[in-house]
């Protein structure tokens, strides 16, 4: 079982995680894009619907939920 964190913290978000996404066109769909974190986009230490970060494939979304992997 797999734990997951809140987007809306940049403290959650480290480059290499998987995420959940959604991207700027899916937003009315809430359509949600998995993907690895490459780059962290907002610099704030919060955001009301997630912090925006850069994928791997190179989409850009916001934050929706993080995987943590469990020791």
């Amino acid at each position: 079982m797999e734990e997951t964190l809140s987007g809306k913290y940049r403290k959650n978000i480290r480059i290499g995680d998987l995420v959940d996404v959604v991207q700027k066109n899916h937003q009315r769909s809430g359509e949600l894009t998995e993907g690895i974190v490459k780059r962290i986009l907002t610099n704030s230490a919060q955001h009301p619907h997630g912090i925006k970060v850069m994928l791997d494939s190179g989409e850009v979304g916001r934050v929706k939920v993080v995987y943590v992997e469990e020791e």
